[in-house]
């Protein structure tokens, strides 16, 4: 149940507090950032292409910040699109204002407009990431994130001699707008893209490469790989000729060192490895490639190219036109490799693993559904039926009107109803549409079995919590066994905030809901959100100034 707290009483508790706590911070950096959205011309794969892009950059700026700080970032929207940006895995405690899904936390940044971020970082260390969170424009408005340790504090392994983002993507020669619009328009899934990226280029693999990263190192070093896949629909396999790596973080979360040669992303998730260059001196391949988990796999139409970027060692005896070494890459069918890393991953060793709460207060159960939908009337060229998708047999929409925290900060009725099914549906009821939260207690524990059908056709999703971090309790094949707790890790389990769901298996996951506001859990394959696979939990107020609601910033965009 929600306080009822009058709202002059709310605002002059929320005043007060924020007074304390502006003291509390007041000796904390500030990273000032302005991001100014623009169309880009670029010359990609013997095509010109508009894209849109921030500060003329793909990717765009880099955010550098050490835990603790505060961040601003002033977002001028000079493109013709409605736009959000979204700071993906970033908490947003008591900012909820500043998470940035279009029409669930606010209304978008209409074109020459702007509105300014403003959000802490604290407790929490890592390489994150930002994209914008409106339409298909992610493909291009996206950037890494990353919280170093402050100052006087130090990485829980060996410091690295080198840090490298790698943010891989993918491309369309087309306008990603004019992708979507097609899509939505005919009720069908979108075309895949062209090719991949690394750090914006697609490597010298591809007709008419024109530019190649690469990163040029010392012998006998150590360097930290900062890989994020802002990929908007593809699983990408990851891979450096002649080198392993020790995964030490995901999702900014600091995990036991894991050892492999083959990085799995889906789109949203982070990987920090450590690689030693302790190979013959030359040049090596990064090789990108899919990991199409679409089962059957004679159905899979995802993009089969290569992207690369290049590591060359620094030395005298390194030929510098030498072709360098290719990996060799995983079958982009082979679940067995993807499944081994994620399900291989765990939490930090004791003392350093964070306490997994052991008393569960909400019990949920979510199935996540494909199937299709009647054509609606702004679907010009759809017949009969479109592809849509569900959790629980919700096909979730976003309000037109007003963003639901809005709604909710207001108490405005009508805008959503707090009635998602805790359950899946009978089998045979019809998919319905609709604005469906969950709404949980301040500081209740949430545990979350998500059922990944075996039905055809079936492919993995990643599904992204904002606002929490959530602990992978146990991962499986085929349906889940309702009571059987015995396989979950209670000792040390991974910390995420995005989660691939397996083709055909589930996931149990749980999480502490201390953060009120509205929260938007959901497919992180962007394909997916407007067919309505997504759903928004509601975290009501607590008892304490610290733990409620703050209102609005004053500038924040008006729909």
């Amino acid at each position: 149940m929600v306080i009822p707290w009058c709202s002059s009483m709310m605002r002059l508790l929320w005043f007060l507090f924020a007074l304390l706590l502006s003291r509390s911070v007041a000796d904390a950096a500030t990273a000032n950032y302005t991001f100014t959205v623009e169309s880009m011309r670029v010359s990609r794969l013997c095509n010109s292409t508009d894209i849109i892009a921030v500060n003329g950059q793909l990717p765009g700026p880099t955010i550098e910040v050490n835990e603790g700080d505060a961040v601003a970032v002033e977002v001028i929207n000079g493109s013709p699109y409605n736009l959000t940006i979204h700071w993906h895995g970033i908490l947003q405690l008591l900012t909820p204002w500043a998470d940035g899904p279009s029409m669930v936390t606010q209304c978008p940044i209409q074109p020459n407009s702007s509105y300014t971020y403003r959000f802490n970082v604290t407790g929490q260390e890592g390489t994150l990431w930002w994209h914008a969170h409106s339409s298909f424009l992610r493909a291009t408005v996206y950037g890494a994130l990353i919280i170093r340790p402050r100052n006087g504090s130090a990485y829980p392994f060996p410091a690295p001699d080198q840090e490298v983002p790698i943010v891989l993507g993918e491309w369309w020669s087309r306008n990603v707008v004019d992708i979507e619009s097609d899509a939505v328009s005919s009720g069908q899934l979108p075309r895949e893209s062209d090719a991949f990226t690394v750090n914006g280029v697609t490597g010298e693999l591809y007709q008419c490469a024109n530019d190649t990263f690469t990163v040029d190192v010392q012998p006998n070093t150590t360097v930290l790989l900062r890989v994020i896949n802002a990929g908007l629909n593809t699983h990408l396999f990851f891979k450096v000729a002649g080198h392993a790596f020790t995964v030490v973080a995901v999702d900014a979360c600091y995990t036991a060192n894991y050892t492999t040669d083959t990085l799995v992303l889906a789109p949203g998730h982070t990987v920090d490895a450590l690689m030693v260059t302790n190979a013959s001196a030359g040049s090596y391949y990064m090789a990108v490639q899919a990991y199409d988990s679409l089962s059957p796999t004679t159905m899979a139409v995802t993009d089969d190219t290569t992207a690369t970027a290049i590591v060359r060692y620094n030395t005298t005896s390194t030929k510098k036109n030498a072709t360098p070494v290719m990996p060799t890459m995983p079958q982009s069918s082979d679940s067995a490799t993807a499944n081994a890393f994620y399900f291989g991953l765990r939490g930090p060793p004791s003392p350093s693993a964070p306490a997994v709460p052991t008393k569960v207060d909400v019990n949920m159960t979510i199935e996540l559904g494909l199937g299709q939908l009647p054509c609606d009337s702004t679907q010009s060229s759809c017949s009969g039926k479109s592809v849509a998708a569900a959790m629980n047999g919700v096909s979730f929409r976003l309000p037109s009107q007003m963003s639901l925290l809005e709604a909710q900060f207001n108490r405005t009725p009508g805008v959503y109803t707090a009635d998602f099914p805790d359950a899946p549906q009978p089998s045979g009821t019809p998919m319905v549409e609709g604005t469906k939260v969950r709404r949980l207690k301040y500081n209740s524990t949430v545990e979350i079995v998500l059922q990944n059908p075996t039905a055809f056709p079936s492919e993995n999703h990643p599904i992204h919590l904002h606002g929490f971090n959530f602990f992978v309790l146990a991962q499986g094949l085929g349906n889940f066994t309702p009571g059987n707790v015995s396989g979950y890790n209670l000792v040390d389990p991974v910390s995420r905030n995005t989660l691939a769901v397996p083709t055909g298996g589930w996931a149990v996951i749980r999480f502490v809901a201390n953060n009120p506001g509205m929260w938007f859990f959901h497919c992180h394959l962007d394909a997916h959100v407007p067919m309505g696979l997504g759903m928004v939990f509601a975290v009501d107020n607590g008892t304490t100034p610290d733990s409620f609601l703050p209102p609005p910033p004053a500038d924040l965009p008006k729909c």
